[in-house]
């Protein structure tokens, strides 16, 4: 028998090994199939490297005379799999590194008030689709939050809103949220004083259903549960007023008196 029929035939042996594990493995009890789920999985990666593998006539011969080299290979795995559980935690770790990374940039982004038009005309393209690409998380992040929250009837509208506000800031939220409600004026589920506030907001020049205006909606949520998120996110991110001008007297410091110029004193005579 040549190299390549031994390797051949080494193949078919595991394959077929393979095949008469996976029967036995159906006919378990479904606990069962769990416990031996992994060792299924490294099993078939085993077979799966077997079509490419080259060993040497020897190597080959060597795992054709066992009665069960699949199960032979994969006892040596198992003793030599010691690093597994590092490779997962370095998994576990570089992606919650990136997924903060990102986070810390849709965050950190600076929201850009004005139209694509505006941002072409202006050489400022680039702070337009960084600010549309943040905001848009954003639109997504609130409808998602709203879903996650919403049970019984019942929306816990500050649980919501704190994980919004945390992944993107009061400003960005405000201003989707104003977009929205603005688009949705004439919707009565919407509050006044939340319509009323949602129009001394400034927004990007252009028509609401222009996607390159800058407008985002919230459009995957009932606007009775948009109006609650929003109204819960007015009163955490501490809307304030601005001060009138007597409360701006009295928190500025008392000007210094000046003092009465010094006498000049007269030359003796």
């Amino acid at each position: 028998m040549t190299q390549e029929e031994m390797l051949t035939a080494l193949y078919e042996k595991m394959a077929a090994e393979q095949d008469k594990y996976r029967d036995w493995l159906k006919g378990q009890p479904a606990a069962e199939v769990l416990n031996h789920a992994y060792e299924y999985t490294v099993r078939e990666d085993i077979v799966m490297c077997m079509e490419e593998l080259e060993l040497t006539e020897a190597q080959a011969k060597a795992l054709l005379a066992s009665p069960a080299p699949l199960a032979d290979v994969y006892k040596d795995f198992e003793k030599l799999e010691t690093s597994y559980m590092d490779v997962i935690r370095d998994t576990i770790e570089t992606r919650a590194n990136e997924l903060y990374q990102a986070q810390e940039t849709l965050k950190n982004t600076p929201l850009y008030p004005h139209s694509a038009a505006y941002a072409s005309e202006h050489g400022e393209m680039a702070q337009y689709n960084a600010s549309f690409q943040a905001s848009h998380a954003c639109k997504e992040a609130i409808e998602q939050a709203i879903g996650r929250h919403y049970s019984n009837n019942r929306l816990d509208a500050e649980a919501a809103v704190n994980d919004v506000l945390e992944q993107f800031g009061a400003d960005r939220v405000q201003y989707v949220l104003a977009n929205t409600v603005r688009h949705k004026e004439w919707d009565g589920r919407i509050s006044r004083d939340n319509k009323a506030w949602a129009s001394t907001m400034p927004l990007p020049e252009g028509s609401p259903q222009d996607r390159h205006s800058g407008y985002l909606v919230v459009d995957r949520c009932n606007p009775g549960l948009t109006d609650l998120f929003l109204k819960q996110v007015r009163q955490l991110a501490g809307e304030r007023e601005k001060p009138s001008v007597r409360e701006k007297l009295q928190k500025a410091p008392a000007a210094p008196r000046r003092s009465a110029p010094a006498k000049k004193k007269e030359a003796e005579r």
